[in-house]
């Protein structure tokens, strides 16, 4: 089997994927799509204790999700011979992708500068629950624990009932800011030709991701505050009750007021002094909150989305997982492909939210079988047959 293709943008690129769980595979699975030539790496079955939380299920939707358009290789890291392969490719290679707790690459020798004497060109991209160094370092780093420790939590829920996010956003977005890094710091080796160490944390990651809730406290003094499903900073935007169930709607600023206003033909609420101004909206919340479902009580959320729209108001349903995949507007962007796995299974797999015109990012094949590449891998890298056989009675493959 030749190298999966899934796209023309990063074509010229390898990247060898040393990383697991979430954050890490997600950065890759970027450049995977985009075409990038990727190796995940990962253990022989039974190396590692905590296999089952890292794969529970190979054929599983999440681990197909995050694992498609790859290779896989397997090696034993804690062989030297394994180690000898692994530098080997290390040679040919532009990234590799790393989420261990910091002191493992330095025991490993896999740090930046270890990398850096095989290939001067490699860029490592690193990801920590709370950074490469300072005093939480050494500490494990799971989403739940980060969206907590980076606010997200005290701002999510009901006032004296603080809630997790639904998915995963510190992992998720750790990755996709390490895939920027990378981006960065590859257009930069095409004027200097070194690589260089990218890292991210969960935690500033996280951070970085409460963006305007931060902004106002560090700038403004304000304390977020959980508000359920109302906007902290503008009303009317939330969630509201219609005649048959829940719609979200959005107005903020005044031109979107004077518009919906005219679309509920209750241009009265204009002159009402209660709501003025936004600040006004914000502080007469309930009354007005009242006053909207009273009037979204007489017609279904259908009827409501598409009025507003019309008008110019942002509003739309409130969906569950398997209405999203089934409306008109997601079906025609594409959001979803599908492969089929080696046992012949079909996956259906999220595809890149990010559009390139003329070399698009697309879903080649399914996630692979632990170690399905191996042989052809270390080809590649300019083993002979026989040596491979030496590798695998080893236990090093």
């Amino acid at each position: 089997m030749t190298r999966i293709q899934a796209g023309q943008a990063l074509a010229s690129l390898r990247v060898l994927d040393l990383s697991r769980v979430r954050a890490g595979p997600t950065c890759v699975r970027m450049l995977a799509d985009f075409g990038a030539d990727v190796v995940r790496i990962e253990p022989p079955p039974g190396i590692d204790a905590n296999d089952n939380m890292f794969v529970d299920d190979r054929e599983g939707g999440d681990f197909q999700n995050l694992n498609r358009n790859k290779r896989s290789l397997t090696l034993n890291l804690k062989k030297p011979e394994g180690m000898a392969v692994l530098r080997r490719l290390v040679a040919t290679a532009d990234v590799v992708v790393e989420n261990w707790r910091p002191d493992v690459k330095q025991r490993l020798g896999l740090d930046y500068a270890s990398l850096r004497a095989i290939n001067p060109r490699i860029v490592l991209a690193s990801i920590s629950g709370f950074g490469q160094d300072g005093p939480y370092a050494w500490r494990p780093g799971f989403d739940q624990v980060i969206q907590g420790m980076g606010g997200l939590t005290s701002v999510t829920g009901f006032p004296g009932q603080p809630v997790r996010a639904g998915i995963a956003v510190a992992d998720s977005s750790a990755g996709l800011y390490l895939a920027l890094g990378i981006f960065a710091a590859l257009l930069e080796r095409e004027r200097s030709g070194e690589g260089q160490w990218v890292h991210t944390s969960l935690l500033h990651s996280m951070i970085a991701m409460m963006d305007f809730q931060a902004a106002r406290f560090l700038n403004e003094g304000a304390v977020p505050k959980p508000c359920g499903n109302d906007h902290p900073t503008a009303s009317p935007m939330g969630l509201f009750r219609a005649q048959d169930g829940l719609l979200n709607l959005g107005v903020a600023g005044s031109g979107n007021w004077r518009r919906f206003c005219a679309a509920l033909e209750r241009v009265d609420w204009l002159d009402d002094e209660r709501f003025a101004t936004e600040r006004d909206r914000i502080d007469h919340r309930a009354a007005l909150t009242e006053a909207i479902e009273a009037v979204f009580a007489q017609q279904p959320v259908a009827h409501w989305v598409d009025l507003l729209n019309r008008a110019g108001v942002p509003a739309g349903p409130l969906y569950t997982v398997p209405q999203v995949f089934d409306d008109p507007q997601v079906r025609h962007m594409g959001a979803t492909a599908q492969a089929r796995t080696r046992s012949g299974k079909t996956c259906t797999f999220v595809t890149q939210p990010v559009h390139l015109a003329r070399t698009p990012a697309s879903v080649q094949a399914a996630a692979p079988e632990c170690g399905e590449h191996s042989d052809e891998l270390l080809c590649e890298a300019g083993f002979t047959p026989d040596e491979i056989r030496r590798l695998r009675a080893q236990g090093v493959v």
